[in-house]
């Protein structure tokens, strides 16, 4: 969003028509052109050109640091050259499958059948104790353009006033409310929800966020133009950029996310996290494995936490798989109808915008990254399992992103810690230059999508935040990975 005021049903802006460039975007070169492979390719070269700067760096920096190579220097090149390479990947290939045909296509070899032309969807959300905001998201969800959606909403026993206002909205709305006696966690009420779901797709989002009206529609236009998409993302950002700093700071990280990492990831079809906010599904793709999504275990114990990344590790893996799990929940009615496992793409669909309500304060935020690095673990076990086998791309994309993820607090102590207590005070110093200029990198990639936009400068805000604090909550979220709550609160 442009603009800082809070979206609505009715006043959320959607995406720019087809065809309108973003930034460096390849659609202005392919109506110069006339072209569209000269395009694509003047597009790379823009890229390339753009990404100069950073190239020298890299170059400058290996030459003069690898006579010295030590773990410190190696982890800093390889995350110099992770971020190069994933803007590239980004800028240069990513293509919104809302808005055209993909130009990367499965081999004649690889089948996925057709869905219908107007598929039918259901809507499912799962809330609990959020009297203050639920109206607003099934209000969007109801003002949906999307034809032939059937809203399902399940109350998982709130006791704050929740379910009388979802009566309210059924009358009002016709949506289904389903009501349950006992709290059970939001994964077994989704599911409970899916029982209900007989068409072609199920979409899903959470309980704090807004769409944009014609979301969910580009959504489905992605899967029913693109047979190998078993599930797509929308784009996020932050709904509560007024209520503080922390917030606008995020919603610029959240932009990043979503613009650049899971625009790479898409250019592979290898989208690691299907997002809650607007996650859409194949029912095809996912119905055989909502009982191993409901009742995951990790560590000999039940994982409660609803984690997108494990359901959409099951429609990125179930080629190598989805046999066992079938195995496993045989009886259950899931199975009654056996889909095939497929070698499913995962996409990202940009145009389709949401907005979620973030964390406002610290508390609220660290609880949230908690979670989050918890199911980072839990999947790194499942969907690290097999990765490598989609190919070198969503392998270097992935695990190149889980060796960040895992040696960031190695790294934080190393020089936030073991340096300045042996003196070496220089190389703090260097540790913060490199955490700022990936930050700064980042920020111009979103002033590139957002010319004139001045937030920019809030994404080294959020490369410090989270090298010097968010870093050091992964060895805690390892330690208590077995404890979880059913918790979304922003406030």
């Amino acid at each position: 969003m442009s603009t800082l005021h809070r979206p609505t049903a009715t006043t959320a802006p959607g995406p720019a028509p087809a065809g309108r460039p973003r930034g460096v975007r390849g659609t202005r070169l392919r109506a110069v052109s006339g072209d569209p492979a000269l395009g694509h390719g003047v597009r790379r070269l823009l890229v390339l050109l753009c990404l100069m700067p950073l190239l020298v760096i890299l170059a400058y920096q290996s030459a003069r640091l690898l006579p010295r190579l030590n773990l410190p220097v190696c982890y800093g090149l390889i995350v110099l050259a992770g971020t190069i390479a994933t803007l590239y990947i980004a800028y240069s290939r990513y293509e919104d499958p809302a808005e055209g045909r993909l130009r990367v296509r499965p081999g004649p070899d690889e089948h996925f059948p057709a869905l219908s032309v107007d598929p039918g969807v259901t809507f499912l959300l799962a809330v609990k104790d959020e009297v203050d905001g639920i109206e607003a998201c099934v209000r969007s969800m109801a003002a949906s353009d999307c034809p032939g959606v059937r809203i399902v909403v399940v109350d998982d026993h709130s006791q704050d006033g929740t379910g009388a206002v979802l009566d309210r909205l059924r009358e009002e709305l016709g949506i289904t409310v389903i009501h349950l006696d006992a709290n059970v966690g939001k994964k077994h009420a989704l599911v409970r929800a899916c029982e209900l779901a007989d068409t072609e797709i199920i979409a899903f989002t959470d309980s704090d966020c807004v769409l944009a009206p014609d979301a969910l529609r580009r959504c489905v236009h992605a899967l029913t133009t693109h047979p190998e998409l078993g599930a797509v993302s929308g784009h996020c950002r932050a709904l509560n950029t007024e209520s503080g700093l922390l917030a606008r700071v995020q919603d610029v990280w959240y932009e990043g996310q979503f613009r650049v990492a899971k625009a790479a990831e898409a250019s592979f079809g290898s989208v690691s996290c299907v997002s809650g906010p607007l996650a859409v599904f194949r029912r095809d793709a996912v119905w055989n494995y909502l009982p191993a999504w409901a009742d995951d275990r990790f560590m000999g114990a039940p994982f409660r936490f609803a984690t997108d990344r494990q359901l959409t590790g099951y429609v990125l893996g179930q080629r190598w798989t989805g046999a066992a799990l079938k195995r496993r929940y045989t009886g259950s009615p899931f199975l009654a109808e056996d889909f095939a496992e497929r070698r499913w793409r995962v996409g990202y669909v940009r145009s389709a915008k949401v907005w979620t309500d973030v964390p406002a304060r610290l508390g609220p935020l660290l609880r949230q990254q908690i979670r989050w690095k918890k199911s980072f673990i839990r999947n790194l076990f499942f969907t690290g399992s097999f990765m490598w086998r989609r190919g070198p791309g969503p392998a270097a994309l992935y695990y190149g992103h889980a060796l960040w993820v895992l040696a960031a607090p190695v790294m934080a102590f190393r020089h936030l810690v073991w340096a300045p207590a042996h003196g070496a005070l220089f190389l703090t110093l260097l540790y913060f230059c490199g955490v700022v200029l990936k930050g700064c990198v980042w920020g111009l990639a979103y002033k590139i999508d957002h010319p004139g936009d001045t937030r920019w400068r809030y994404r080294p805000l959020m490369s410090l935040f989270s090298s010097v604090l968010l870093a050091w909550l992964l060895p805690y979220s390892l330690l208590t990975v077995r404890r979880g709550v059913w918790s979304r609160g922003a406030a």
